[in-house]
């Protein structure tokens, strides 16, 4: 008979093995470059993108879904385009105006320079974002998602305000059938790739 400790650990077990395939996966694609534009241009053709007003997008790291290069557009569209940043284990979010209040910080990511992110009208926070742009490492066809294990966006997902768009960026390798969630996880509205918007059956 299982118990909620084996439970739990044949969870992370799981997880373990599926985020270092996933890992892979994403390493191992070809034309990152290309198929991020396609990405990106479809979240951003998205009802969802379209009707918000503020936006939150992540800075992509290592081989994540590169947003950084579509910037320059979408802060072309109108809306407030916000970025996160780390502070102390949680996330930080930086009204982005132009590329040029961006910087290469601890392990070269790029992200609000420090002597801007304390100026009048540049914090926002979780309860004034519209829609939120989710990385992660895997998805699943019911909109599941699975990130590195550090818990930056699920802290941060707490605190948007109740029916706030998650829209999911991922290459096509990165979207299985199911990966292994909890109870407690926040599943995804959509998953984007360059084969279009994945969402989730009612």
């Amino acid at each position: 008979m299982s118990t909620p400790q084996t439970d739990l650990n044949t969870m992370q077990e799981l997880k373990k093995a599926l985020r270092e395939e996933a890992h892979t996966k994403r390493n191992a694609q070809e034309n990152k470059d290309g198929l991020s534009e396609i990405i990106c241009n479809h979240l951003m053709d998205t009802p969802e993108y379209k009707a918000a007003k503020t936006v939150l997008w992540y800075v992509d790291v290592r081989s994540e879904v590169r947003t950084r290069h579509h910037f320059p557009k979408a802060l072309g569209k109108g809306q407030k385009v916000v970025v996160p940043y780390c502070v102390d284990g949680l996330l930080d979010l930086f009204l982005l105006e132009s590329m040029d209040e961006l910087s290469q910080g601890m392990y070269r990511i790029l992200e609000p320079r420090a002597d801007l992110r304390d100026l009048p009208g540049k914090r926002i926070f979780p309860q004034e974002l519209d829609l939120v742009v989710v990385p992660g490492v895997a998805f699943d066809l019911r909109g599941g998602r699975m990130g590195h294990g550090f818990g930056y966006y699920d802290k941060l997902l707490e605190h948007v305000k109740p029916g706030t768009p998650l829209l999911a960026l991922a290459f096509e390798c990165q979207v299985y059938n199911e990966v292994p969630v909890a109870s407690h996880d926040v599943f995804m509205n959509a998953v984007i790739t360059e084969k279009g918007v994945i969402r989730p059956a009612k």
